[in-house]
């Protein structure tokens, strides 16, 4: 698929003229050293900027976001500049001449959401100040930042300054906050997409209605290359501008600052394709391709002189860095693994090795789904589907990164529907249909743990911080009595935990300032900011004496812990033994020969966008009407042939529905196409609802197209299936009453105890588990439901199960929906290609690895002859799929031996008796993505 945009860019709301020949010099002539001209959507963000406006400026991957904005920050903000004639600018190559001259205080605020990202804007930016001899310093404050680099800046903070919005907070809570952004200028977030949608988005709401406090005037720029819902990004990021003005409201100053919207579409080739398989099983299951297509991904590496491999999660690049070294043992230093949890110098390692060209491949997460600027990269391939049209096109963003280049992504399917879902995503590129983003509403947990942070970096009174916090566009409807209630939690801990000192956080003087009263309380806070909250980690290290070895990164401590001293696993492209543990540090050795377990981190499955459902099912529609346009809907008619001979297709028009009776009961397979998080909410409200007409109990499967109800009983759906049962009415009481919500809320409050800062993870040397973690945030959680069953944290636990894990909003879109379709129920006899998934998915939560694969082989093969002539019959040379198996074993067969030594008689009872024989692998556990 290729798509070609026109060069064009506007700028809305208020025009502006084109700026004069000599006009932004310094930049022309930067430019000019580069043999570059500028865009014009460049030169537009430089007029704005030099106006002092704020704004949104929204352009393709490698168009040059970066430094339209940047230059537009040193046009206005630079005191010194050079002479006018090119010939005075240095190379990049040239080190830059020292100067006893103090650098300009603290004027750029560059906030970005990865680590990665930070270091590879660090240097695009220093490029034009060396080059230009700017009296400006950069600097990088993250996770990474070391201890004397960060002292160095609490005595000076640099020019400009790439941060992360924990990095920020934590800022803000020095005592001379305000002093400290006395001369902020601007303030640019970039890939800003990456934070609206959640609370780390509303974590820099909070922190820049705090900047704009102290400067009125700040220009504040987003940037982003995937954004569905523009305006709205823009209200978000830049809420209520007149209110920043020193005298209030006023007309010439509102119309000066009003913000902008810059569009720079440039004429970007971006190709999107598919690696097809040889051939495609007609009763296709999650993961059932998987490392089947190690060959062909091996070809397509080999014809690139540079690739990125995308995975979906951190155990599927494990494991498809491992099987790649295995398949092609002579890349061996030549290609390597990128992901979070790897240690920083390994990341940068492989980031530079990207950058110089010296690596023809990475295998990588989203961890370089970002930003990052790798000119080398001529070719993505994406393993799997990637769920979202947004993350497909940042992703195919990572080749070609610059003007004038095309970009390449290839999706490598790991079953045979992710052709359609691949082919869908091409469509839905095409049509720019994007997901949008949007903010979080009121998440009290951040507004709780801001209130400290504030408290800590100078003080507040409640009415001014008040009317700050409802500056931004998360509060804006925050209620006098949910501020009553924050500023009592932080103050006493509300009503349940008042006689504990350790809650009261923050307490008002006789001045009605309120302060942290406590050092310890203050220490906690501030290792404790941030909204990411995830499983306790361990360090992983080389054993060695003193406990030196190097480090390699982390993993989650609920994987080591299942380990024993002696097992494998595989970690950054390595198989280790594990030595032993010790406090929070797992120690390994280098170990050979036996299989592993790859570890598994949370947070690794990806829900099907509304967009891309939406596209798979026009291409459907399409194949309902004989139309199979193109290699990868040709591929899979045969499946899809089967699918309408046995019942039918979805339509944009139908909903289909499927009944059969089995000898484990009567199913029903329907087929919204809504995603999996949908489609748990949608499976348990058909099931509560279809309890009050029958009282039955039903045993419930989902996937991202469908879902399955199966009961023991008979179940009439041909009067039950219809358009009331998807009504909207009472869906709230009824999606509650549908599911443990209880239980539901109760695992979400550990999320919200830990931002609100009523657990703590601990002090370095003394972290605690995660069990323990646990356990705490339960017993709060008990304790306010039984002695303060009003506490609005509780409240927010159950609007974020609705909100986030049930997707209520999209539950209800999707009803909606699907009461203005005609249903379609089919009474079949045996399980189609689109039911066959959903028995697949129940059948993991109920047989043991052997079982499943057993029971999977004899059921295809029951189906496939069913099916007739057409089915495709795979090589079998899943061995590398077996080999990297999650905490597999093998069982050697040992020689029995008599007690004198001498071998015993072969057991031909075992040998002819099926029953008794054993085997000696245990078959792959099928698992999405590999």
């Amino acid at each position: 698929m290729t798509l070609e945009d026109s060069t064009e860019s506007t700028l809305h709301d208020e025009p502006t003229e084109k700026p004069k020949r000599s006009a932004f010099q310094l930049s022309r002539q930067w430019f000019a050293t580069h043999q570059w001209q500028p865009f014009p959507f460049q030169q537009q963000v430089w007029q704005a900027v030099s106006q002092g406006q704020s704004g949104m400026l929204h352009a393709t991957t490698g168009a040059g976001k970066t430094y339209a904005v940047w230059m537009a920050a040193i046009e206005r903000f630079a005191l010194t500049k050079p002479k006018a004639s090119a010939k005075h600018l240095k190379t990049a190559a040239e080190k830059p001449a020292k100067r006893k001259v103090l650098m300009q205080p603290l004027t750029v605020l560059w906030i970005t959401p990865m680590r990665a990202l930070a270091a590879d804007t660090e240097r695009a930016l220093m490029t034009p100040v060396n080059e230009l001899n700017l009296d400006w310093s950069i600097g990088l404050r993250t996770g990474d930042t070391n201890s004397a680099e960060r002292s160095r800046q609490s005595r000076h903070l640099p020019t400009a300054l790439i941060t992360t919005p924990e990095s920020l907070t934590l800022l803000l809570t020095r005592p001379d906050a305000a002093d400290t952004f006395a001369s902020l200028k601007m303030v640019v977030v970039d890939e800003w997409h990456e934070l609206i949608g959640n609370k780390r988005g509303v974590q820099l709401q909070l922190a820049l209605a705090r900047l704009r406090r102290w400067q009125p005037a700040l220009i504040t720029w987003g940037l982003s290359a995937t954004l569905g819902n523009l305006q709205h990004a823009m209200d978000v990021l830049i809420p209520g501008v007149s209110d920043r003005s020193p005298s209030g409201p006023d007309a010439s100053y509102t119309k000066q600052f009003k913000p902008v919207l810059v569009q720079g579409k440039l004429a970007k080739h971006l190709v999107i394709d598919t690696l097809l398989p040889p051939g495609i099983e007609r009763f296709p299951w999650a993961g059932h391709l998987g490392l089947r297509m190690l060959p062909q991904v091996v070809e397509q590496i080999e014809s690139s002189p540079n690739s990125l491999i995308f995975t979906n999660t951190r155990s599927q690049c494990e494991i498809w860095y491992q099987a790649l070294l295995e398949a092609r043992p002579d890349w061996a230093g030549l290609i390597a693994l990128h992901h979070g949890s790897l240690d920083r110098n390994v990341r940068e390692w492989v980031e530079n090795g990207l950058k110089e060209g010296t690596l023809k491949a990475v295998v990588c997460t989203s961890s370089l789904d970002l930003g990052v600027d790798f000119l080398p990269v001529e070719r993505v391939l994406q393993i799997g589907s990637p769920k979202g049209v947004a993350r497909l096109m940042q992703r195919a963003g990572r080749s070609g990164h610059a003007p004038g280049r095309a970009s390449r992504l290839t999706v490598v399917p790991t079953h045979s529907l992710e052709l359609i879902e691949s082919v869908a995503a091409q469509d839905a590129i095409a049509a720019r249909n994007v997901e949008p983003r949007e903010s979080p509403q009121k998440p009290l947990d951040v507004l709780v743990q801001h209130l400290v942070t504030i408290a800590l970096g100078g003080g507040f009174t409640a009415d001014d911080l008040l009317a700050e916090v409802r500056s931004c566009y998360a509060y804006r409807h925050l209620t006098d009595e949910e501020w009553r209630w924050a500023l009592a939690f932080v103050q006493h801990g509300g009503e349940s935990l008042t006689a504990y000192p350790d809650y009261r956080r923050a307490i008002p003087d006789e001045n009605g300032v309120w302060h942290v009263p406590d050092a310890i309380l203050a220490r906690r806070h501030r290792m404790s900011i941030g909204t990411i909250v995830s499983d306790s980690s361990m360090v992983v290290k080389f054993w060695s004496k003193g406990a030196s070895g190097k480090s390699l990164g982390s993993v989650e401590e609920n994987f080591i812990a299942r380990l024993k001293p002696g097992d494998h696993f595989l970690f950054g492209g390595r198989l280790l033994e594990l030595v032993r543990v010790h406090e929070m540090t797992a120690f390994v050795s280098k170990a050979t020969g036996k299989k592993a377990a790859v570890p598994r981190w949370n947070g690794g499955r990806l829900p099907l966008s509304t967009e891309l459902a939406n596209a798979m099912v026009t291409r459907m529609d399409a194949a309902a009407h004989g139309h199979f346009d193109g290699p990868e809907m040709q591929l899979i008619k045969p499946l899809l042939q089967v699918q309408s001979n046995w019942s039918a297709l979805p339509t944009n028009l139908n909903l289909l529905a499927e009944s059969m009776h089995s000898r484990e009961g009567w199913h029903l397979f329907l087929y919204p196409y809504a995603g999996r998080s949908v489609h748990v909410g949608l499976a348990s409200l058909l099931a509560w609802r279809a309890g009050k007409h029958q009282p039955n109990t039903f045993s419930i499967a989902v996937n991202d197209y469908g879902l399955e109800l199966l009961s023991a009983t008979a179940v009439d759906w041909d009067a039950l299936l219809t358009k009331d049962i998807f009504s909207t009415d009472n869906l709230l009481q009824d999606v509650i009453g549908s599911l443990n919500a209880g239980e539901l809320a109760q695992r979400r409050f550990r999320e919200i105890a830990r931002i609100s800062g009523l657990v703590f993870a601990g002090f370095p040397g003394a972290h605690k588990s995660a069990r323990q973690v646990q356990a705490s945030s339960s017993l709060f959680f008990d304790v306010f439901r039984k002695y303060d069953p009003k506490n609005l944290l509780l409240t927010q636990a159950q609007e974020e199960v609705l909100q986030q894990e049930l997707e209520i909003a999209r539950l209800s879109a999707t009803l909606q929906h699907l009461q203005s379709k005609q249903i379609q129920l089919m009474h079949i006899k045996r399980p189609t290609p689109f039911a066959f998934p959903l028995l697949v998915e129940r059948f993991r939560e109920s047989s043991s690895s052997e079982k499943l694969a057993e029971r999977i082989s004899r059921m295809v093969a029951d189906l496939e002859k069913a099916a007739g002539a057409g089915a495709y019959i795979p090589e079998e040379t899943v061995n590398a799929q077996a080999r990297f198996n999650v905490q597999e074993k093998v069982y050697k067969k040992r020689e029995r031996v008599r007690k004198t030594g001498l071998p015993m008689e072969p057991d031909t009872e075992s040998a002819t008796n099926p029953k008794r024989r054993r085997t000696g692998i245990i078959p792959p556990k099928a698992r999405h993505g590999f």
